[in-house]
């Protein structure tokens, strides 16, 4: 078998043609795709625009990275630490859908390949208690001087038994998180002022936080903030304009996560908190 980037097809034909006049028999070949940066540039050494499997691994589970490598080799791969986040949650829905699926849908998910990599240990239908992408949402809003203890205490409000030592796999991404925020997020965070009618919008949902228990599940929290988004005398054209206003006011960032999912993990008080550091 051989393995060759798009722009050495070339050279695989040339090889295959000497192997057969040399009497022996062309290797089978896969040819994969291009990678590209984030500027939908042709990755290469020279131009030193690349991402090494270290920074991978410094931002990303050893799981992510070869979820990213084994789906849809032939096609055209964005490679820049920005994809990172979304390989990592989406190796978890990978794996959490597993045991629902017939077992021709299994062979083609690239999890169930993964699983038996290094010796098949199960793991079928595993699933995060919270994603990396909420994660790093959580990171954001604590700051690039956030440690792990911290988060971990915050954690306490949504994942049951918020152990460490219960949850390995979602300890080893708070670290990562951590690392990937103060690289990456804190630097670029910058929450602006609200318009008059977000603002009305953002201390109306401050009133209903304030009658909400700390107990309220995150579908909950969700339902008081799509109502609010819905309100016509708000004056979001779309729920989209709603969403994006709380991302850009309270948490500094263009998109951003399900809101109910963040308040519960945040917490109530603490999000008020961040509603009149917005309104002040």
């Amino acid at each position: 078998y051989e393995m060759c980037g798009k722009d050495l097809t070339d050279s695989v034909t040339q090889s295959g043609k000497i192997a057969r006049v040399l009497g022996g028999q062309r290797p089978e070949g896969l040819i994969y795709e291009l990678f590209l940066d984030e500027k939908g540039e042709k990755i290469s050494k020279s131009k030193g625009n690349g991402l090494t499997i270290e920074q991978w691994l410094e931002y990303g589970s050893e799981e992510s990275l070869g979820f990213y490598l084994f789906r849809e080799p032939k096609s055209a791969k964005s490679l820049h630490v920005g994809i990172i986040p979304r390989a990592v949650d989406e190796y978890w829905q990978f794996r959490e859908k597993l045991p629902a699926q017939p077992v021709e849908q299994q062979l083609g998910n690239p999890v169930w390949h993964l699983l038996r990599t290094n010796g098949y240990h199960g793991g079928e239908g595993d699933s995060l208690p919270v994603t990396y992408g909420l994660l790093l949402n959580l990171v954001g809003v604590l700051g690039a001087s956030a440690t792990r203890e911290q988060v971990w205490s915050y954690l306490g409000n949504y994942v049951e038994n918020a152990d460490a030592a219960a949850h390995p796999a979602l300890d080893g991404l708070v670290t990562r998180a951590l690392a990937y925020n103060r690289d990456f997020i804190a630097p670029t965070l910058q929450r602006r002022k609200p318009e008059s009618n977000e603002a009305q919008a953002l201390a109306a949902l401050d009133e209903e936080l304030a009658g909400t228990s700390d107990d309220a599940t995150a579908e909950e929290l969700q339902n008081i903030v799509y109502e609010i988004g819905k309100d016509p005398h708000y004056g979001f054209e779309q729920l989209r304009d709603w969403f994006k206003c709380l991302y850009e006011t309270l948490l500094g960032s263009s998109a951003g996560p399900r809101m109910g999912s963040f308040i519960a993990l945040y917490g109530v008080e603490n999000t008020r908190k961040l509603i009149a550091e917005a309104l002040d």
